[in-house]
Parts: structure tokens; sequence; C-alpha cells
């Protein structure tokens, strides 16, 4: 078995304890970076690889609840921002340690900005320089970003719902019921994915998805291309229908989140159409019909906007089998580092200043 995959099967068990940690210990610093944001005129959301994607979907939940941020991942926003003094940032890193979210924190001090830290490392600079900081307790993963992705995507959703005051006990005794659910839905995904035509080496990958499942969607082309070393992409699937389909030829492999009440019609349309021009589609989402797609993943039942805690899941686990497949070792990277302190280059041998 791969690290990968071990990381991959624990990850219910560190969304319950997640749950856990909010609703109780970290629950008073939780309460007041919801305050803070709720008492701010520009609140900005931000993270670099994985953790952005983790922005991503809550960024659809702080807008679903009435409180819209203005979100750019963490490299544009160093360079391409500058920050109003009364603004507070919401700042996602696992590690706190990335080179970009490193020098955007002195830009955030010196613009006297209030920063949210949401991280899993107790010691990062994130976690020791935010006026706010939210350390998320979780094992760490091997190599790829798996449960410290999702327990950052779950901890900014949780505050996203905190700001909208929808926070309650029943909202985390309906999660929790749905990692139960999930923990023991993963046996029947892995059965699908030991037998299906949806698998190809080397074939172009398309993800696509809406609303909060976009994070989802662009964390497994990241999963394609950290693990299976193999190039994909991922967009929107409105934007998908203005032009990209013309990409689409006999062989091409698409993944599709269908959201749990939105545009369903339209996007299972979609799916119906692209396997008519000889394309193999992965679908995943709730009360799915099983011939909708070559590979159809049903995740349990759970309020719509909050199925990307688990929509990713399928996806990681179709990764780690695409990896073994085709040969791919989605334990190591060739070229990145597990946490990219520098600016310069891609290997690391040979990163040197750039000459005046």
């Amino acid at each position: 078995m791969t690290h990968f995959l071990r990381d991959i099967l624990r990850q219910p068990k560190e969304l319950r304890r997640t749950i856990d940690f909010l609703f109780a210990e970290g629950r008073p610093p939780l309460d007041v970076a919801a305050a803070a944001i709720r008492g701010a005129r520009h609140v900005y959301l931000t993270g670099i690889g994985s953790s952005w994607h983790a922005a991503l979907s809550a960024g659809t939940l702080f807008s679903l609840g009435a409180s819209p941020v203005y979100m750019q991942d963490a490299a544009e926003l160093l360079e391409y921002a500058m920050f109003p003094p009364d603004a507070t940032v919401i700042v996602i890193s696992r590690s706190g340690r990335s080179i970009e979210i490193v020098k955007l924190l002195a830009k955030l001090h010196e613009s006297r900005a209030t920063v949210i830290g949401i991280t899993n490392s107790a010691d990062g600079p994130l976690a020791s320089e935010a006026q706010i900081p939210l350390v998320i307790p979780v094992e760490p993963d091997h190599a790829i970003s798996v449960n410290t992705y999702s327990t950052l995507a779950l901890a900014a959703g949780i505050l996203a719902s905190a700001v909208a005051g929808a926070l309650d006990q029943k909202l985390g005794a309906v999660l929790l019921a749905a990692f139960e659910k999930t923990e023991s839905a993963i046996g029947g995904w892995q059965a699908k994915i030991a037998d299906t035509p949806w698998f190809a080496r080397g074939a172009t990958t398309y993800f696509l998805a809406r609303g909060c499942s976009v994070g989802s969607c662009h964390e497994a082309r990241l999963l394609w291309e950290e693990g299976v070393k193999s190039a994909a992409t991922a967009m929107g699937t409105g934007s998908f229908r203005h032009g990209p389909q013309e990409m689409v030829v006999p062989g091409a492999r698409f993944g599709i989140w269908i959201d749990g009440g939105r545009l369903r019609g339209q996007d299972l349309a979609v799916a119906r159409d692209l396997k008519k021009l000889g394309a193999y589609v992965m679908l995943i989402g709730q009360n799915l019909a099983e011939d909708a797609g070559h590979l159809v993943f049903q995740i349990p039942d759970m309020p719509r906007d909050w199925q990307f805690l688990i929509d990713i899941i399928p996806a990681q686990l179709a990764a780690e089998k695409l990896a073994r497949l085709s040969g791919a070792d989605s334990d190591a990277f060739r070229y990145c580092s597990f946490i990219v302190e520098d600016e310069f280059g891609l290997l690391q041998a040979e990163r040197e200043l750039p000459k005046q």
C-alpha cells in the first residue's frame, strides 16, 4: 500500500477530529476570527498550492452567506495588491512556511492588516505571526497534501459559516454523520476503480465543477500533476461550455462534480454529450444514475454546499490508482520540495539568483 493511499483512507477520521476540535478548544479563536471578519470593511482570502484550492471552496460559502471576500492566490496577492489599513486577511497554509506566505505576512504587517491564519503547523511563521491563529491538529501527510488539504478546507468553511451566523451543533452533527458514512463508502469506491474503462495512461484529462466543488476540481488537477505525473486542467463547468469544448476528441477523459441541487440537469446533459462524442466521463455527486458516466461515485447525503469536504476523496482514490497503473511514484516528488521556500527555478541543485 502506498503512503498516499494510507493518507486517503484515514481522512474521515481526521475530518471528524477537526469537527471535534472546532466545536471545543478551537471554538474561542474561531469566534474571535468570525467577529474580526464581520467588523472589517475589506476581507481577503488567500493561500498557495492545495491551500488555495481549500480557499476556493470556502470562498463560495462566504459568498452564499452574504459575506463576500476578495480572492487571489498568495503569489499574486503578494506582488499585485495594496491593502487598506482596515483590511482583514484570511491566510490558509498547511505549513505556514511557503515563501509566498512568509513574504505576504511581512507585507500585511507593514499594512497593519489583521491576519487570520488557518494552518496545520503550530510552529510555523503563520501560526506565530497571525493575530488570530487557527491551528488545526492533524497527522502530517507523507507527501501529497491529503488530510492537510481537507482539514483546512473544513476549517475555512466552518469559519464562513460562523461569520454568516449559521454555525450550530446541528451542522456539526450532520457533518460528523456524513464523515461516518464516507468511511463506510470508501470500500465501494475502491471496488469501482478496480475495473473501469475510465483510466488511461497519458490521456487528456479535464476536471469540471461548480460552486464549492470548484476547489475539489482544482485539487484533483493538482493530484494528477503531483501523483500521476500527468498533465490535467480544471475549470468551472459553465466556463467549459464557452469555447474549451472544442478540444473534445474520442478518448478524452473528464471528471465532473455534480452539484447537490443547482444546475444538475444541465451538467448531466454535458456528461451525456461528452459520452456521445466519445469521451470517458467520471461523475462525483449525490443521487446519480449509475449509467450517467463510465465511472460514477455516489457520495453520502449531506448538505449540498458542504459536499466538497468528501467529494474530493473519490478523485484522490482515482489518482492513486492511476499512478500505480502508470508506474508513477505518488509517494515522491521529482522536482518539487515538500515546502517551497524560495522563488527561483525548479531544479533545486541548480537554483541561483538571476544575473543582473
